[in-house]
């Protein structure tokens, strides 16, 4: 789209005098095509971020907009007073797609709608503890929210030091290292309620589980009677090129969390259990007012009847033409992730620089850490918007080991 603010309001300017100081925008955006967005002075972006993996289907699809619309004609909101279509059949299609097929997993699975993956994961907390055990026990260097018990479960002691005294009862293991947690588990397995780790670890740099890792920890569970939480609130949804990304390893979690992409864009977060699990909530027991909201299930419903086995087919092709593109680029070292969640390895700390430089290119980039940039564009981008991509990156990566010489000179 190839428009520009008219009214000269300056949306940049006047944040910091609006908004709490917790975000530093980089652009003002007024409207979004795809997988392309266009800034007020009319620049047009390449979005490789997609709102931090959440608009799965681009910006403004079509089916999402109609799908919407038609709901708040109908009601924005009724609260969990009250039944509504829009929450059940979302809730049904959740079901299946957790249940892989198996339709006793499927029977017994059940869902609890919230507003963002940091709820997902604190009903997910409330779950644990419910089982009667107290111990926790979370990955080092993961992440999986802001909330205070979110924040509990994340381990990353940066963003937890200022909040603490935080909940008790985490203690945290490496991850992908299953003798470490075994020996762990072990110390007190009968108070163990818990293991929560996330298959892809995604603001760390985006770190895949080695290979079984997934399966051992799943065996670990079932021997010690502990529920085993898949958080796949950035890696579900398509975005690693399996619907889920413990998909992968063929193991089913007892606990799944979910948002981001399930929305396209609205906000909605989803905690899934089965079996036992699925029965520890009572009513009274959790609750949010939001959770399951009508017009954002009606944009879910969207993306679940869309994202199929043929969907999450092309995303993995997508992911391994832009693998090889980015293998050649100097600088990168080494591509991490699957599907469209990738960190492309840098060999020097200029991530973060990358990202700045990437708007004088036209291109939106992410940087979790100083050596990885981190690429989550909406799944519906295509392969030859993931060519121009690689060229832009590779243009941007230039500029930055210019602009390094030029100081070292």
């Amino acid at each position: 789209m190839n428009e520009s603010r008219t009214d000269n309001f300056d949306a940049l300017g006047r944040w910091s005098e609006a908004l709490m100081n917790t975000y530093a925008p980089a652009l003002d955006l007024i409207s979004g095509n795809g997988a392309e967005v266009t800034a007020a002075d009319g620049t047009v972006y390449l979005d490789l971020l997609a709102g931090i993996a959440v608009n799965s289907l681009g910006h403004a699809h079509p089916a999402v907009i109609e799908a919407v619309e038609t709901q708040i004609r109908r009601f924005a909101h009724v609260s969990n007073l009250f039944a509504s279509r829009p929450v059940v059949e979302v809730a049904e299609k959740l079901k299946q797609r957790f249940a892989h097929g198996d339709s006793d997993v499927a029977d017994s699975t059940r869902v609890f709608f919230c507003n963002s993956g940091a709820e997902a994961n604190e009903a997910a907390f409330k779950l644990a503890r419910l089982t009667g055990r107290h111990r926790v026990l979370a990955a080092k260097h993961g992440f999986h929210g802001r909330t205070m018990g979110s924040l509990a479960l994340t381990g990353q002691p940066d963003k937890r030091a200022a909040f603490e005294p935080l909940p008790g009862g985490v203690e945290f293991f490496p991850y992908g290292d299953i003798d470490y947690l075994r020996k762990m588990v072990e110390i007190n397995a009968a108070d163990t309620a818990a293991i929560i780790l996330e298959p892809i670890q995604g603001e760390t740099g985006v770190i895949p589980a080695p290979d079984g890792y997934l399966a051992a920890v799943r065996a670990l569970c079932d021997e010690h009677g502990i529920l085993f939480i898949a958080d796949e609130v950035q890696t579900g949804v398509g975005r690693t090129g399996d619907f889920f990304a413990h998909a992968h390893e063929g193991i089913l979690p007892d606990v799944v969390t979910m948002a981001k992409g399930l929305g396209a864009g609205l906000p909605i977060g989803a905690c899934l259990a089965h079996g036992t699990a699925a029965t520890l909530f009572g009513v009274g027991s959790h609750g949010t007012t939001f959770g399951g909201n009508p017009v954002s299930c009606a944009a879910a419903s969207v993306v679940l009847d869309t994202i199929d086995e043929d969907f999450v087919a092309e995303v993995r092709a997508k992911g391994e033409h832009f693998t090889a593109a980015m293998k050649s680029v100097d600088g990168v070292t080494e591509v991490r992730g699957r599907g469209l969640m990738l960190g492309l390895v840098l060999d020097r700390p200029v991530a973060k620089e990358a990202v700045t430089v990437g708007l004088k290119h036209g291109v939106i980039l992410n940087a979790p850490s100083d050596t990885v940039i981190r690429i989550t564009p909406p799944l519906v981008i295509t392969t030859e918007q993931l060519d121009v991509a690689a060229e832009r990156i590779a243009a941007v990566l230039t500029d930055v080991w210019d602009s390094e010489k030029n100081t070292e000179g």
